[in-house]
C-alpha cells in the first residue's frame, strides 16, 4: 500500500507540475510492483551468477539514468527507465543476480518496504538502506549495433539494425540492398540520399 502510493506519486510527473488524481494510475503502480516482486521472488530458476550480456546495456544505462534522475528530482523518468529494465529482464531466459541486487537498491528509495523484503530474499543480510549505491560500467553503454530509420521522401519505411558508426557509403548500400526498400523504389528515380550516422537514412525520389 505505502509503496504503491509512493511509486504512483513519483510517477505522476515533474514535482512542480499540477497532476490530477487517477485510481487507474494507482492500480498500474501496484501491478508494476507486483511484477517486480514476481521477478525477484518467484523466478529463482532464471537467476544466475553467470554474466548475462544481453542485459548489460539495459542494466548499466538504468543505473546511470536513475542515479542522475534522482539527483535532479526527476523521479517519473527514473521510474520509467526502471520499468524498461524490468521489461527487458522478462524477455531473457537468464538474469544475472547481481543486476537484480543492484536494481532493488535503485528502487528502494521509492519503494522501501517491498525492497527490504526482496533484498533479504536474494541473500543480503544488512538493510538495503545501508548498502552502497550501484555503479555503472561506461564501457557497457557503447552499443555494438544501432537501429537506423530508413525514410523515403521523409516518410518512415523501414528500420535496420547495423553496426555502430557504420560508414555512410556502407550504410547506404545496406539500405539500398534491403528487399523492402528495393520494392518501394521500383519505378522511381533516386535524386539523393541523406545519411545521419547512427540515426537515419532518407532517400529522396521522384
Amino acid at each position: 500500500g505505502a509503496d504503491t502510493m509512493r511509486v504512483y506519486e513519483m510517477f505522476m510527473g515533474p514535482l512542480e507540475a499540477s497532476k490530477p488524481w487517477s485510481d487507474q494510475g494507482v492500480d498500474g503502480s501496484r501491478k508494476w510492483l507486483e511484477r517486480v516482486w514476481r521477478l525477484v521472488m518467484e523466478t529463482s530458476e532464471k537467476q544466475t551468477d553467470e554474466p548475462t550480456p544481453a542485459l548489460d546495456y539495459s542494466y548499466n544505462f538504468t543505473v546511470k539514468k536513475v542515479s542522475e534522475d534522482y539527483e535532479s528530482l526527476n523521479f517519473n523518468t527514473a521510474i520509467s527507465q526502471m520499468m524498461i529494465f524490468i521489461n527487458d529482464c522478462y524477455k531473457q531466459d537468464k538474469i544475472n543476480k547481481d543486476m537484480l541486487i543492484g536494481f532493488v537498491r535503485l528502487l528502494s528509495p521509492i519503494a522501501p518496504h517491498i525492497c527490504e523484503e526482496m533484498w533479504h530474499h536474494i541473500g543480503q543480510t544488512e538493510s538495503v538502506t545501508e548498502m552502497s549505491w550501484p555503479e555503472f560500467d561506461p564501457s557497457a553503454l557503447i552499443k555494438d549495433e544501432v537501429e537506423i530509420v530508413v525514410q523515403i521522401n521523409g516518410k518512415l519505411k523501414d528500420k535496420l539494425s547495423v553496426p555502430n558508426n557504420m560508414d555512410k557509403a556502407e550504410l547506404e548500400k545496406v539500405a539500398m540492398d534491403s528487399d523492402k526498400v528495393q520494392a518501394l523504389l521500383e519505378g522511381k528515380t533516386v535524386v539523393k540520399v541523406v545519411v545521419v550516422p547512427n540515426k537515419l537514412l532518407n532517400i529522396v525520389v521522384k
